[in-house]
């Protein structure tokens, strides 16, 4: 009994929660969030007497929402701005939607006056087709003469006033030309391309690879980038890296010698009393102990090393303007470590692991040119970050 009591008291607080929340809506001019909470509150049994403040809210919140929408669209009409045609048709289908919001509901009614809510209903379809048309055909125009402007900012207006056009209105006219006309012309095209400053040949390899822009995943909606200009496009923009100094160690060689010494287990011995004799257990056999032998072993290390760092920066260009816009910094470094050992003794002086190194030989060092190009993972890296935390028009 109790815990039914507690129940009630629940839902009698939820609910009171809910109809303050509704009315607050009302009071401050949110009247289609307060018919969405009042359709929420009706569901179920909607002629309640615990529900009855609900429908004195919907049938005020759905009068004044009809009436605010009615006078902002005779205000629209007569201010006579096209740009207020999506505004009417918008509030045309607002004023639709609200009604098929609470149709399902009717009738309720308000039990103390003994009669239905009033909700006077209006078909608007005339009204959405019209408008609509009115819209699309605004859009329409408008989109084509903004697309003769040579700004891209207001192309790319175009093309998202196109893209309207067509969820609005699928296949008017040749709007999928026009999205596609607005797409290519308010692209910026950005010319990727390699500068040698240094006295030294940068491998091909090296220069294809930093200016493969397909693996970059750079290019966005408005933003193209090209390693090979293409015939027939207008470039916006210039991205240039320039190699400005290109530094290679001598070859290095590294010797250095190590005393090694452990205590090993060699086997097994007999345990020997103080007095040198064997030692048995009950049953009269010798017990055996580790036999524990000391190791030492003189290791040869050999260290091979050669070091590569390549400067660069990377100029943003405009074209338009031919003006250096930004100037990044990039630099990158690679070595070369290979270790080889000789050793004389008992190997089992080193740790189980080094003895890897008395496998190996000494190996040809890498060329100038492959050093270049080893730089080239962390030179590609560091470029695609420049680049995505720096775009050329946001």
């Amino acid at each position: 009994m109790k815990k039914i009591t507690s129940l009630v008291a629940l839902l009698l607080v939820v609910s009171a929660c809910g109809v303050r929340q509704t009315r607050d809506m009302l009071t401050s001019g949110d009247y289609d969030g307060a018919i969405q909470n009042a359709v929420e509150g009706l569901r179920g049994n909607k002629n309640a007497k615990g529900k009855q403040d609900y429908v004195y809210m919907l049938e005020e919140a759905f009068a004044k929402a009809k009436e605010r929408d009615l006078r902002n669209i005779d205000t629209w009409f007569k201010d006579a701005n096209p740009q207020n045609l999506e505004r009417i048709y918008e509030t045309y289908v607002q004023l639709n939607a609200r009604q098929e919001r609470i149709r399902p509901l009717l009738p309720v009614r308000l039990l103390k006056e003994g009669r239905e809510a009033i909700f006077p209903f209006e078909d608007y379809s005339d009204q959405i087709v019209s408008s609509k048309n009115a819209l699309a055909k605004y859009l329409y125009n408008n989109s084509k003469a903004l697309l003769a402007n040579k700004d891209k900012m207001v192309v790319r207006r175009a093309y998202d006033d196109l893209v309207y056009l067509q969820n609005l209105s699928p296949g008017f006219k040749d709007t999928d030309k026009l999205i596609e006309e607005a797409r290519i012309k308010g692209t910026d095209y950005v010319s990727v391309y390699t500068k040698n400053e240094t006295n030294m040949v940068i491998p091909i390899r090296l220069e294809n690879d930093l200016l493969d822009f397909s693996t970059y995943g750079l290019n966005d909606k408005w933003t193209v980038y090209h390693s090979n200009r293409v015939k027939g496009i207008n470039y916006d923009y210039g991205l240039v890296v320039n190699f400005r100094q290109i530094n290679i160690s001598p070859e290095q060689i590294k010797e250095r010698e190590l005393q090694k010494e452990k205590l090993i287990k060699v086997g097994l011995k007999n345990l020997l009393d103080a007095n040198g004799q064997v030692v048995k257990d009950s049953l009269g056999n010798p017990i055996k102990v580790d036999d524990m032998r000391t190791v030492r072993a003189t290791i040869y290390e050999f260290s091979q090393f050669k070091a590569c760092q390549v400067t660069a920066k990377v100029d943003y260009i405009d074209f338009n303007t031919n003006q250096l816009l930004q100037t990044f910094p990039l630099a990158s470094e690679f070595t070369f470590n290979y270790m080889y050992a000789k050793y004389r003794g008992d190997k089992r002086a080193c740790e189980q692991d080094y003895f890897q190194y008395f496998d190996r030989r000494a190996v040809a060092f890498p060329s100038n040119e492959q050093m270049v190009f080893d730089t080239g993972n962390d030179l590609k890296a560091k470029l695609k970050d420049i680049i995505t935390r720096n775009r050329f028009r946001r």
